[in-house]
């Protein structure tokens, strides 16, 4: 919450009436708003309503609302009260859903006060207001408001209320009868009575001179022409309360009309004292902030004079909206060009020694989101600036606030694609910025057709060694993966890395992503040797560089425990999971896009494993987060689904696993296209289940589908095309066709052998379903002299007391599925 207002005054009817409307929503809300013209106090009322009852609440919590990007981030910071993970480790987007949801449940607090401070358009949070048992409090100048919510009109002070405001506010230095003269010549407007009494407080001006200057300085503004948008006596008194602060304190007003060109959020503190050497000497404000002992002068006198709210206890500036609104007309248009470039240096100084990549910077970002828009950031010109303006692009993409990163770095391109054209080396980067937040939102083919256009761009401008076209180099083979082409993005990442080590070094955190990346390039190949080597160097070199990127360590540390998985070893890889997990959790947040990934992967080691309820557990948890965060249709959210069909399946739920897996289906060709060896792998999970639930033709028609598919894109010696062959197999023999399915079992077991080796699981697996094909057949002797090799290895491999070896002991046919990795 804000400070509470110590010169707050009557109102009292109107919070009364507030209250007992408020109290009357017991089990649904209805948003009561307060709307009224700005300077009214709209904003004080709810100060106080929340001060004056938050008795009978367990959780009171402040958002701004004139910002969509704003309210999620606010949210978000929610989250630690509610036993979420903290928003400054996870992400903005996905922190705030979970923030809602615990309200809408009333877990763990089901008295709670939410608080929006100008709301703009009411369908502007029509998707953050949380229909819970708890209240919603708004404060708008917007009257539409009145056709959706219980509204309370906020008007002046009555004339009553104005003398009270005054005398207190004026520590009783002036009369009642002259507190009645301001009031009137100021219209009752409680901005304006606060900065006259201020005004009076600091500088003993009796009210005839106040009154005298205000009268020239009105007819000096309607000579001006004022708009009409505005008081006059707003306008007047804000005019004279700076002339007087400016008399005494010069610096004062100076640092006053930079902060009118920040955005109406609070100024962090320190956004005044970080400089570079290039903005120390041309800053006009150099003799301000070089001081830090006038500077701390200069905030104290604006509070003084009512023109800024100054927080001491969060060390944050705020300049009321209408004020900022006067101070920017007021001043010339050289000037006006002059303070809002003063302002842009200060944002991009703020966090020039915080990289948007490593988690302990991203409060610095978020305490600076809402300056960008207002202040207009993407008018820059300058490089450090659209450097920082990128910058936040990456802290929104990094915390997991992939739409917000669209929208910002879709703004940023029309104005400076406008403004410098399409070479520009700014432009080239936020087009980079726009690929990574296309493929983190699954829009795989505009990813890879904007990467391309632009890395062609990049090479002919900048070259092909040059360092940002190597960036963008290695975030293109993700696109091939996207595509499919695993062989294209082995061969492109391959040569990527041979880049990044002559230019960077071996050890360079760029470098290391581009071997995380092949790793996964090798093991979508099927070459899980040569990604375990790959994979175990980029983790290990991780953990030692990229401490304070915590993304690039999970991911590595996931894709490690993936190809532990992989090679057999699933209980080495639950190991591996469980601390990757954790780690994740704690640092990016339970949340995070790549926490959730490594929930997933996790989740399947556990059920290949044979701990089933506790896959399922943490299955169904990752499915309904990434439903929640990213939608249904998003690639993740689809990687889930399979993930939890395949666990329903293993405890017997084979009825509710096929209904999600005939939806995940349909969605997987929108995602991937027809000719995806994901969608591939993702229909021979289906004809499993249709098998199991005794759909034995459909089965076998979707499985024969799926091997050619794997075969034209991936050929037969592939893993994925190998465990569809067995399956298909399995499909045969219950159709009765044993000879066919001891056929392709023979074939698909000598594949495997070569493959993954002789005592892999799914090796053993396959030779068991064998075994009931040789049976079947006639063949019993050979199929004992497999079943005697087998059994034995498979025991070693798993534990006698594993569900797979149990039914592969008892005859019954084991079923192999998919689970596709992380692109």
């Amino acid at each position: 919450m804000p400070q509470r207002n110590k010169n707050f005054t009557g109102r009292d009817d109107l919070l009364e009436s507030l209250h007992e409307g408020i109290a009357a929503d017991v089990t649904v809300v209805v948003p009561h708003t307060l709307h009224g013209f700005g300077g009214v106090g709209k904003t004080y009322v709810a100060i106080e309503y929340a001060y004056r009852f938050h008795h009978e609440y367990d959780l009171v919590w402040w958002i701004p609302a004139d910002q969509p990007m704003l309210v999620r981030s606010a949210l978000a910071g929610l989250s630690p009260h509610l036993g979420l993970p903290p928003a400054g480790s996870a992400g903005i987007e996905d922190t705030a859903a979970g923030v809602l949801d615990a309200l809408r449940r009333g877990e763990p607090y089901s008295k709670w006060l939410l608080i929006f401070d100008n709301a703009e358009q009411p369908e502007d949070l029509s998707d953050v207001i949380p229909h819970g048992p708890g209240h919603v409090l708004i404060t708008s100048r917007n009257h539409a408001w009145t056709s959706v919510a219980d509204t309370v009109a906020v008007d002046v002070f009555t004339r009553q209320e104005s003398i009270e405001f005054l005398l207190r506010r004026t520590d009783g230095g002036i009369s009642p009868q002259d507190a009645d003269r301001l009031a009137t010549e100021l219209g009752d407007l409680p901005l304006a009575l606060e900065q006259a009494g201020a005004l009076h407080h600091e500088t003993g001006m009796s009210v005839d001179e106040y009154l005298r200057l205000l009268r020239e300085q009105t007819i000096q503004l309607l000579d001006a022409n004022k708009p009409s948008d505005y008081p006059l006596s707003m306008t007047a008194a804000w005019s004279l309360s700076v002339s007087q602060l400016e008399s005494k304190l010069p610096e004062a007003g100076e640092l006053l009309r930079c902060c009118a060109f920040f955005g109406p959020e609070p100024i962090p503190r320190d956004v005044f004292g970080a400089r570079d050497e290039e903005h120390a000497t041309q800053s006009r404000l150099r003799g301000l902030l070089g001081d830090p002992i006038l500077l701390s002068r200069a905030i104290r006198e604006l509070g003084r004079y009512a023109l800024a709210r100054i927080d001491s206890e969060n060390r944050t500036i705020q300049v009321h909206r209408l004020v900022q609104a006067l101070l920017r007309e007021e001043v010339g248009e050289a000037d006006r060009l002059a303070f809002r470039h003063e302002v842009h240096l200060l944002l991009a100084a703020a966090v020039m020694s915080h990289s948007p990549n490593d988690t302990t910077g991203w409060p610095y970002y978020a305490a600076l989101l809402g300056h960008m828009s207002p202040a207009q950031v993407k008018l820059s010109h300058e490089p450090p600036v659209r450097r920082f303006a990128l910058d936040m692009v990456s802290y929104l993409y990094s915390s997991g606030d992939y739409s917000s990163a669209h929208d910002l770095v879709v703004e940023l391109l029309d104005q400076w694609q406008a403004a410098s054209g399409d070479e520009d080396m700014s432009v080239l980067l936020a087009r980079g910025h726009l690929g990574i937040v296309l493929q983190e939102l699954g829009d795989y083919l505009a990813s890879f057709e904007l990467n391309k256009e632009t890395l062609a761009r990049m090479q002919a401008v900048l070259g092909p060694e040059h360092e940002e076209t190597l960036l963008l180099t290695n975030s293109h083979g993700a696109d091939f993966r996207a595509r499919g082409g695993f062989a294209e993005a082995l061969e492109h990442d391959r040569r990527s890395l041979e880049r990044h080590r002559e230019v960077f070094g071996p050890d360079h955190p760029q470098t290391l992503r581009v071997v995380n990346n092949l790793a996964t390039d090798y093991l979508l190949v099927g070459d899980y040797e040569r990604a375990f080597e790959l994979q175990t160097s980029a983790y290990s070199q991780s953990r030692r560089v990229l401490s304070g990127n915590r993304q690039d360590v999970l991911s590595s540390w996931n894709g490690l425990a993936r190809i532990v998985r992989l090679r057999g070893d699933y209980f080495g890889a639950c190991d591996l999971g469980e601390d990757a997990y954790e780690f994740g959790c704690l640092e990016l947040g339970a949340d995070h896009p790549w926490t959730l990934r490594t929930a997933k992967d996790l989740a399947t080691a556990k059920r290949r494993a044979g701990l089933i309820d506790e896959a399922f557990d943490l299955a169904q948890q990752t499915f309904e987060r990434e439903e929640r965060i990213f939608g249904r249709d998003h690639p993740d959210t689809l990687a889930a689904a399979l993930c939890l069909a395949n666990i329903l399946r293993a405890r017997g739920e084979t009825v509710e696993a096929l209904a999600l897996l005939r939806d995940t289906t349909r969605r997987y060709w929108r995602a991937f296209g027809a000719d995806h060896p994901f969608r591939y792998g993702c229909d021979m999970n289906l004809a499993v289940l249709l098998r199991v639930n005794g759909h034995l033709d459909e089965a076998r028609r979707l499985d024969q589908e799926s091997l050619s598919g794997f075969d034209g894109r991936l050929g037969r010696s592939h893993h994925y095309s190998l465990a569809c062959a067995v399956n298909l197999a399995s499909d045969h023999a219950l159709l009765g066709d044993h000879e066919t399915a001891r056929r392709l079992g023979q074939a698909a077991l000598a594949e495997l052998r070569a493959l993954l080796g002789e005592r892999h699981p799914l090796t053993l697996a396959s030779a068991a379903n064998l075994v009931v094909d040789l049976r079947a057949g006639g063949a019993v002797g050979e199929a004992e002299a497999l079943a005697a090799e087998t059994f034995g290895h498979y025991r070693e491999a798993l534990g006698a007391a594993h569900p797979d070896v149990q039914l592969a002991m008892a005859g019954v046919r084991l079923d192999f599925d998919f689970d596709p990795p992380a692109l």
